[in-house]
């Protein structure tokens, strides 16, 4: 089947996205390998809309005018995962719609240490590498060896991570095009099966019990600021369970949004920029987005 016919309209992004919120995207399109995306930018019929990739959709909400703009859905086709060996050194490859979660479970079973810490992220590789996802100290890129990228036009590429400026939760290209990830390449040290289990079952049991699960959030929503965090200043600014509509700031923890059930984008958009702006009266420190927002108001 020509790629093109497999083009989505009006792709419903609730359902897409952790927040369970927002409205639609005016295209879609679920590639089921990196060649099938490579042959259908090669020949994108709307070339004329911007481009986003998205995965798993934490740290993502769409607003609920929509998205004018063709979206990229990687989580369901771009799902490769596997062990390479180059000049003597193992590496471990995973497509952009991998779930962190499982390349950690992945790496542990063959017996290396290093990626448990991804277990506790909700995201996908695409995403991860995107801004350099991390928690309990650790960040993704702190294990980069190489990333696949590819063009708006479907032009695939190999970058080094001396290409980018790697940030804490930001990563940018040193002024080539506009590229996506679409994979990594990941360096793991050789460890023991059992214990690297153990600190993945441990780390996940910490979440469940630090973390509002049953419900949909998108995870962390702001930043750490240098020398403190942000789940601190707002609970400090007595503001969990603050509520705005269906949506409501976690009284398990601060820096959670949750969805309580129908909430719409603007009830959670409107609730972060309220919980910016009384920290920032409070105490004088203007928190930072970790969530990205996109999208057309009503």
């Amino acid at each position: 089947m020509n790629p093109q016919e497999m083009l989505l309209e009006h792709v419903a992004m609730e359902r897409q996205t952790a927040w369970r919120a927002g409205g639609v995207a005016r295209f879609g399109y679920a590639p089921s390998s990196e060649i099938e995306l490579a042959s259908f930018l090669k020949s994108n019929s709307r070339p004329d809309l911007p481009l986003f990739f998205v995965g798993l959709g934490s740290n993502l909400l769409i607003r609920d005018g929509g998205l004018e703009a063709l979206v990229i859905f990687t989580h369901r086709g771009l799902s490769d995962i596997d062990v390479t060996e180059r000049d003597r050194d193992t590496l471990f490859y995973a497509s952009a719609g991998v779930a962190l979660p499982k390349l950690a479970r992945f790496s542990a079973n063959m017996g290396f240490e290093g990626a448990e810490f991804m277990a506790g992220i909700p995201g996908s590789v695409g995403g991860g590498l995107a801004m350099n996802a991390g928690c309990y100290g650790s960040e993704v890129w702190d294990y980069v060896e190489r990333v696949r990228t590819i063009t708006s036009d479907g032009e695939i590429m190999e970058r080094v991570p001396s290409d980018y400026i790697v940030e804490y939760r930001k990563v940018s290209g040193k002024g080539q095009r506009k590229e996506f990830f679409i994979g990594g390449w990941f360096r793991f040290n050789v460890g023991e099966k059992e214990k690297s289990r153990a600190k993945i079952k441990e780390l996940l049991k910490r979440r469940v019990q630090d973390q509002p699960l049953s419900k949909p959030n998108s995870g962390s929503v702001f930043r750490n600021p240098d020398g403190d965090f942000a789940a601190r200043l707002i609970e400090k600014s007595g503001l969990k369970g603050l509520q705005r509509g269906a949506a409501i700031v976690s009284n398990k923890h601060a820096n959670f949004i949750i969805n309580s059930g129908g909430a719409t984008a603007k009830n959670i958009e409107d609730l972060i920029l309220e919980v910016q702006s009384v920290v920032k009266l409070n105490s004088g420190v203007k928190l930072k987005r970790e969530v990205h927002i996109m999208g057309d108001h009503c």
